[in-house]
């Protein structure tokens, strides 16, 4: 039997060590699937829908090939509205996927610029695209150039070059992937998608082991058969002659005190070994009975379910219909690097041009104004830079539309002296889907601001409107308030609205300086100051309060008049910024100079006890000219 157990053993082992292995070798999954297609030659553009992408779980893998030049290829993932809002009017080529026939599938998509149409690929109507005239006599055709959409600020990622020819990605659904070139050339025209897929064998060990076990198993039982089968097949001892019979014993009489049991020997015996038997049960049961005392004494406690708050103050609700916010967090942080990248070469170089590349409004307009005064005086320092990190506060609007607005706080690095540098919070604007972000505003925060709580980046906040009367005053009121305050103090109308403590901007240009310039001017010259706020530069963005955060601009005039004839005004100090830009060290008619204040207040719901406070600001001169 031993014999036979041990050949079981050993088939049983062998079946399970070839099965791990096979399912290592010959019958081991494959590690991934691949589907691919192959769009025209022409094709400048290849949208990637997120579905096709995720038409099997696991991180996907993009290969593209077949592009003319290599170097100017791209691979670029935004989400899919941003991408056909990028596209516009450009036609492209949408790749899908069939779940039925399990391959990709490709379309030629033409959006219309008709907002009637019923395309579901139209579009808001985006910047034309140039169009070449041909000579006189022939005929008129689209020039093949495009827009390119390498270094747009629009994809959440972006791969160029030979970075672009495999790239891994976890695209969520409602993200696709834009692949093309320069805008000029056609787009890779080989697309490739590979999904992991689960090549696990966990059978496949357990089987190899279980097979080894058995197999000394199998080798133990064989040889404790031989051992066995040796000891029984050893000497014997012979016969001998035959023993007499010894005679019977007398037979047991009991005496008359004895009692005598009508069972015999057979039922004693019965009885001796009914008794161990007993024994055990009676142990058994009083063992048992010991574990129930014990159980008794020391019982097992029951959880108790305790009751849970289902209060609505701890819930969250779920947004509804939420719009996405204008950027991510690594987007933006993207985006400010190249800001700062590109803020760095222009103020290196003094060069306004370089500067409309990231900036706009106000803060280009001061920016201007400081390179020429640096032009004509190299002792005037440079504005603040734009740091590239760290963002310690990012918020973006929740939008799906255009302009977007982003508001990001980066702190500065200490100055040459190892001092701290107030904070830098700029607003960012981008116009269309094609427009990179803009700055326009770009402001120090006061030692004493206190940025109220507001929503996550990963939300979003939304834009109020300029003219809101949920405001404590309505967002495009602001400016003109505050100016009104700086001209006349605490006799203004609108100074109880305006919180005064750390207002170093209010210290610093309020009503007692404007005094104490008028009282030091000469009695031949006169000088007056009025204000003006530009249209169209509010940009205000809800809290969590209800309130807003509201960034505008306030022009000063400063104005100097000569009041007695032959008079000259000198001004000082003598080859200043003021000379510089007016290019003149005085003037016999007067002057007037224009001064910039960028703002950023904090402005309360309405009905609230809070004032409105100032949270930075950045002014400076930007124009100087000669008046009659």
């Amino acid at each position: 039997m031993r014999f036979v157990l041990a050949i079981v053993a050993f088939v049983v082992a062998a079946v399970m060590i070839v099965a791990g292995i096979a399912q290592r070798t010959v019958f081991a999954p494959p590690t991934q699937l691949t589907a691919s297609v192959t769009v025209p030659d022409d094709a400048r553009y290849v949208v990637i829908a997120g579905s096709a992408l995720n038409a099997h779980s696991g991180q996907q893998t993009l290969s593209v090939s077949g592009a003319p030049d290599v170097k100017s290829q791209v691979v670029a993932i935004g989400r899919t509205e941003d991408v056909t809002a990028w596209l516009g009017t450009e036609k492209y080529v949408a790749v899908g996927y069939d779940s039925a026939a399990d391959k990709l599938t490709t379309r030629t998509v033409t959006p219309k610029a008709s907002s009637g149409s019923t395309d579901a690929t139209d579009t808001p109507t985006p910047t034309p695209t140039p169009t070449a005239t041909a000579p006189a006599g022939g005929t008129t055709e689209k020039t093949a150039a495009g827009p390119n959409p390498t270094g747009s600020d629009l994809w959440l990622e972006e791969y160029d070059g030979a970075n672009a020819q495999v790239t891994r990605m976890s695209i969520p659904d409602g993200v696709s992937v834009l692949v093309a070139s320069d805008g000029t050339k056609p787009a890779p025209s080989k697309i490739l998608v590979t999904w992991p897929v689960d090549a696990s064998t966990p059978w496949a060990f357990p089987l190899i082991i279980g097979g080894l076990v058995l197999l000394v198993i199998g080798i133990a039982l064989y040889l404790w058969g031989l051992y066995t089968h040796r000891k029984s097949r050893g000497p014997r001892r012979k016969s001998g002659p035959k023993m007499p019979k010894l005679p019977k014993a007398p037979k047991y009489k009991p005496s008359a005190d004895a009692e005598v049991t009508s069972r015999g020997r057979r039922s004693t015996r019965r009885s001796r070994m009914i008794a161990p038997a007993v024994l055990v049960g009676a142990l058994t049961l009083s063992g048992v009975g010991t574990g129930a005392a014990f159980a008794d004494e020391t019982p097992t406690p029951t959880p108790t379910p305790t009751s849970t708050s289902t209060s609505t103050s701890t819930a969250v609700p779920k947004p509804v219909n939420q719009l996405p916010p204008a950027v991510t967090v690594p987007q933006l942080e993207r985006i400010i690097k190249r800001i700062s990248v590109s803020a760095a070469n222009a103020d290196a170089k003094a060069d306004p041009n370089l500067a409309k590349e990231r900036f706009t409004g106000p803060a280009l307009q001061l920016r201007e104004a400081n390179y020429a005064i640096r032009a004509k005086k190299s002792d005037e320092p440079a504005l603040p830079a734009i740091p590239s990190d760290p963002i310690v506060l990012s918020l973006p609007q929740s939008t799906d539309s255009w302009p977007r607005t982003v508001v990001a706080v980066i702190d500065m690095p200490k100055d040459a002296s190892g001092k701290d540098q107030a904070p830098q919070a700029i607003t960012l604007v981008q116009d269309t889907p094609r427009d990179n972000y803009m700055i326009e505003y770009a402001v120090s925060l006061e030692p004493k601001a206190k940025v109220p709580n507001l929503a996550p980046a990963s939300i979003g906040a939304a834009a109020v409107r300029p003219d809101s009367k949920l405001l404590a005053l309505p967002p495009n009121q602001v400016a003109a308030a505050y100016g009104d305050v700086l001209m006349n103090g605490d006799d203004s109308k609108y100074a109880s609205l305006f919180d005064s403590d750390g207002d170093t901007l209010r210290t610093a240009v309020g009503l007692p300086y404007k005094n104490e310039r008028k009282s030091s001017l000469a009695s031949t010259a006169s000088l007056t100051f009025t204000n003006q706020v530009p249209a169209n530069d509010t940009v205000a963005m809800a809290t969590n309060d209800s309130g807003a955060i509201v960034w505008t601009d306030l022009l000063e005039f400063e104005t100097i008049k000569v009041t007695e004839a032959g008079a000259e005004i000198t001004l000082q100090p003598a080859g200043g910024a003021t000379a510089a830009l007016l290019g003149a060290p005085g003037s016999k008619m007067g002057v007037e100079s224009t001064y910039s204040y960028q703002l950023a207040f904090y402005v309360p719901p309405a009905g609230s006890d809070a004032k409105i406070t100032l949270l930075g600001f950045a002014q400076g001169l930007v124009a100087v000219k000669e008046v009659q």
